[in-house]
């Protein structure tokens, strides 16, 4: 009779326990409908665990950028700031610690629970003192419930996360569209290629948007600048820059000639701008046509080259330090090239000259001057086909790293 008793005692416990789980997949199903955060979907984890099932000992490993404790309760330890240990990724099915992977602080846990999705090991749970009845035996049925409440949390906060990324990579994606946008209006529309004077620019973005920067402003019908610039950092911020740069710079050489004083506020409006957080090299020159004269001012930009009629090679090194570091200007001081009737000038930015090849080496300076030297004769559009072609060969599989962008001019007598 006692036997009967004992065994209708034990069937009503397992019914109550199956409809405690029950109760506990429902209210962990509404809370993930509900669009609960991660931290709230761990705390009802936590509490279903804690008050139903009569779990003793857990700890909740969950792998994110790393292995993280996300849940611990009824530890002498506090395995919140205990290490996931490697050896736990070889567990591939519920096991016993005692006799499969006795490893250190763990030994408080007497199983180990592995929890996948779609083959990928997502999380790891640590448990002791799961219900038992008269005549059970710890089998992995005893487990089977918290493997599967703790898949159906952690696939739940997985979805989270992967929708935080997606989210985070068509932010991404707008910003690179935006920034493209307006770089892509900062560049001149239409650059002159008559008899006289020769205009070409070439811009070959890489997988970022850059600061690139190009212009050609006529002054007057004798005179003309031209302009280069590299703003550093990537995205919206870099072309907000450079977007003030252009109307900063179309406003200043309307007001004043001087070159000096452009370069000066330039760089005030910079500081005021960036806040010191970016930088720019710029390059900026005036050739007039009457005087056949040319100054400039290089601001920590690569030299362009300047080659004269009588293929004599000037590197304009003249000028000062980067924009937007310092104010004032530490110095300043303007080139100037007189007699100068007929010449090829080429500039650059630093994604031609610091484009590597597979062993690592720059295509430097010297390869650019060289190839200049060479084809010196040869219209524009070939030249800057032909260096592109040139560091094309050079780069082998490497990939671009930065933006390239070239402005040349030819003036002839």
């Amino acid at each position: 009779m006692a036997s009967i008793e004992m065994e209708d005692r034990s069937l009503k416990e397992r019914f109550k326990l199956k409809e405690l789980e029950l109760n506990s997949l429902l209210e962990i199903t509404q809370a993930i409908n509900n669009n609960l955060s991660e931290d709230a979907l761990y705390k009802i984890y936590n509490f279903t665990l804690r008050a139903n099932l009569n779990i003793n000992k857990l700890a909740l490993y969950v792998l994110d950028e790393d292995w993280t404790c996300q849940v611990n309760f009824g530890t002498d330890k506090d395995f919140f700031s205990i290490p996931f240990h490697q050896k736990f990724l070889e567990i591939k099915e519920v096991s016993t610690i005692d006799s499969k992977c006795a490893i250190g602080d763990f030994l408080e846990f007497d199983t180990v629970i592995p929890v996948s999705h779609k083959d990928k090991l997502l999380a790891t749970v640590f448990a002791s003192g799961f219900l038992t009845f008269p005549g059970d035996t710890h089998t992995r049925t005893d487990t089977a419930f918290l493997q599967a409440i703790t898949n159906l949390i952690i696939v739940a906060i997985e979805n989270k996360k992967l929708a935080r990324q997606e989210l985070k990579q068509e932010a991404f994606r707008k910003e690179l569209e935006i920034a493209k946008d307006v770089q892509k209006y900062l560049f001149p529309v239409d650059l002159p290629y008559g008899v006289r004077l020769k205009i070409e620019a070439s811009y070959l973005p890489s997988h970022t948007v850059g600061g690139d920067y190009y212009d050609y402003i006529p002054i007057n019908k004798n005179q003309f600048l031209l302009c280069i610039a590299d703003v550093s950092g990537k995205g919206i911020p870099a072309a907000i820059i450079m977007s003030n740069f252009q109307a900063s710079l179309r406003t200043l050489i309307r007001q004043t000639p001087n070159l000096s004083e452009i370069i000066k506020e330039l760089n005030f409006q910079i500081l005021e701008n960036a806040k010191g957080e970016n930088f720019i090299t710029v390059f900026a020159c005036i050739y007039d046509h009457q005087l056949k004269t040319l100054v400039y001012v290089n601001a920590g930009h690569n030299p362009p080259i300047l080659i004269d009629g009588n293929k004599n090679m000037n590197i304009l090194t003249d000028g000062t330090t980067v924009l937007g570091v310092f104010h004032p200007l530490p110095f300043i001081n303007e080139g100037f090239i007189t007699e100068l009737d007929s010449f090829l000038y080429f500039s650059y930015t630093d994604g031609l000259s610091e484009t590597f090849n597979p062993e690592g080496q720059e295509f430097g300076a010297d390869r650019i001057n060289k190839y200049l030297m060479d084809n010196a004769d040869q219209d524009l559009k070939q030249i800057h086909q032909g260096i592109l072609d040139e560091v094309n060969r050079f780069k082998g599989n490497a990939s671009y790293t930065d933006d390239i962008t070239i402005l040349s001019c030819r003036v002839d007598s």
